[in-house]
């Protein structure tokens, strides 16, 4: 249930405030994955929605996300829906509800009804763009909404579609916070640095027009056969990838021994290459990766139960690039040929996360040596090394910083079953092992081993002392409870239906009528309660008639 208490880190305080300072309708934060977005959004929430006449609206990218918002939604003291849809209701012992922009995008008027007068918070907001339906969902769902809180982990522009509720100048997006990865660098114990260890190599491949070519990462290339350059060093027909996987995989092992839940994530290109990923792993390391991939509909609780557990290796499509929490994520692979600027930072957010009581803990993103994905990745080093600097006494160390890290296209849709790989080799780059070596001294202040917060009272924030978020006192019950209550009227209906032979519709009506119930999905939790005592009631009294059946 609720916290009692909310410490903020100064960089959510300061967002706080220029939030509740704003008289605008729209607020947009755009902070670094591993900040707290979550926390500086749900505290704005639980601020403001005392004030409101209308719901709480949570519209988040994937359905895994959608869990993970409502749990942390609920430790405010919000109770979320994250089943609801247009046909049913919303029980009125709820906060809001937790949707994605695909639902907005296919019922936005029904958006539109719930959120009048409401708060809205758009979870990596630049998903609008996506599909025009769900950028005009967006518009049209939560136009009368008070308050719209959006967010964002990356600084992203506008290309063709403007993206609803946000400001733009010389079509930039302008956010009313900013707080990069170089800030949060600087703060300490927000995110850890990130390294980019890069491999070269030479790949030889048969292209879709029949022609047999070669080159290496040093070589220029249109954008064309610089995708297909890619493509074959990440086919496991090539020695390219294992041989980086491999390397991957002995960092992990290194930094388990001082961090003992670390895990690896490796992203790849789609789902026949996640499987094939997980099965080399099995076969040369004898680990057994979790595989979470769209079509599996039990992938967001298999990254759940990776998270939660001290599982090495978690193999992925596009499953966990985006908001994702798995903050023991310690070292990446990128091994997909996705090579946009905004998916490649999705990517490093998802093993930046500080997390308490794991030590020192630089991160590792093991990636080809692409010239766009090296740009990506150098941006990014550049802001760890103005921070990250080495003592005066450390200038003769073995290696420097940069050798640990060694443009916004899609690959073109390709003629695939006629490109095929013949060969991929990893070049050896001047890479030894020394410069994976997590026990090094790099001198960083920032990097302490010592996870002690600083005591700052004036970042607390007493969330039992802030009024109800709800129209008046609500019985609150958890969503797993709640959960649980639905689960069991279900059973019960089953078994009656059994027992008296009836159809469900005459079953359900009459538990409805005896609980005042209109709609389960709509029904309280105090109602779901009596619905269910209604039914055991019922069951007794069937059970009762057939055993004196048995005796005339």
């Amino acid at each position: 249930m609720a916290a009692s208490k909310l410490r903020l880190r100064p960089w959510q305080r300061h967002a706080l405030d220029r939030y509740l300072d704003s008289e605008e309708s729209d607020f947009l934060a755009v902070a670094t994955p591993g900040a707290g977005k979550t926390t500086f959004a749900l505290t704005a929430a639980r601020m403001t929605l005392p004030g409101l006449s209308g719901r709480l609206v949570i519209v988040a990218p994937t359905k895994h996300l959608k869990e993970q918002w409502a749990d942390a939604a609920e430790r405010f003291g919000l109770m979320l829906d994250t089943e609801w849809n247009p046909s049913g209701g919303l029980p009125s012992d709820v906060h809001g509800v937790v949707t994605t922009y695909q639902q907005v995008g296919s019922s936005a008027m029904a958006f539109r009804t719930m959120s009048e007068g409401g708060f809205v918070i758009f979870d990596e907001i630049h998903h609008a763009g996506d599909d025009r339906a769900w950028g005009d969902g967006v518009r049209v769902a939560f136009s009368g909404a008070s308050k719209r809180m959006a967010l964002s982990g990356t600084p992203f522009r506008s290309d063709t579609r403007s993206i609803p509720f946000v400001r733009y100048e010389w079509d930039q997006v302008v956010p009313d916070i900013e707080y990069g990865y170089g800030d949060a660098l600087e703060d300490g114990r927000v995110v850890r640095p990130v390294f980019f260890p890069r491999f070269g190599g030479h790949m030889e491949w048969v292209a879709p027009d029949g022609a047999e070519l070669a080159a290496s990462f040093d070589d220029e290339l249109a954008r064309t056969q610089a995708n297909q350059r890619l493509r074959a060093a990440l086919s496991l027909q090539g020695e390219w990838l294992p041989a980086v996987i491999g390397q991957a995989h002995e960092q992990l092992t290194k930094i388990r021994k001082t961090h003992e839940n670390a895990g690896g994530l490796v992203i790849a290109m789609d789902q026949e290459h996640a499987h094939a990923i997980a099965s080399l792993l099995r076969r040369r390391y004898g680990v057994q990766p979790v595989v979470a991939v769209s079509d599996d509909p039990q992938a967001s609780a298999k990254i759940t139960q990776f998270s939660n557990s001290t599982s090495e290796w978690i193999v992925a499509v596009r499953m966990v690039s985006e908001g994702v929490d798995i903050p023991r994520l310690r070292v990446g692979v990128f091994a997909t040929t996705t090579t946009t600027e905004l998916f490649f930072r999705q990517a490093v957010g998802r093993i930046v996360r500080w997390t308490r009581g794991a030590g020192r803990q630089r991160a590792y993103l093991f990636m080809p040596d692409d010239p766009r994905l090296r740009h990506y990745g150098q941006s990014i080093a550049e802001a760890r090394r103005h921070l990250l600097k080495k003592k005066e006494d450390d200038e003769a160390s073995e290696f420097d910083d940069a050798e640990l890290d060694e443009v916004r296209e899609e690959p073109d849709e390709e003629q695939l079953s006629l490109f095929s790989v013949l060969s991929s080799t990893v070049g050896d780059g001047g890479h030894g092992d020394d410069i994976f070596d997590d026990s090094s001294d790099d001198g960083d202040e920032h990097e302490s081993d010592d996870d002690a917060d600083t005591d700052q009272p004036e970042l607390f924030i007493d969330l039992q002392r802030l009024p109800p978020p709800g129209p008046g006192p609500m019985v609150l019950v958890s969503r797993k409870d709640r959960e649980r209550l639905r689960e069991q009227n279900a059973d019960i209906v089953k078994e009656l239906v059994a027992i008296t032979g009836k159809t469900h519709a005459i079953v359900n009506a009459e538990l409805n009528r005896m609980s005042g119930v209109e709609k389960v999905s709509a029904a309280t939790a105090v109602q779901l309660s009596k619905r269910a005592k209604a039914g055991q009631e019922l069951l007794a009294k069937e059970h009762k008639r057939q055993r004196m059946s048995r005796f005339v």
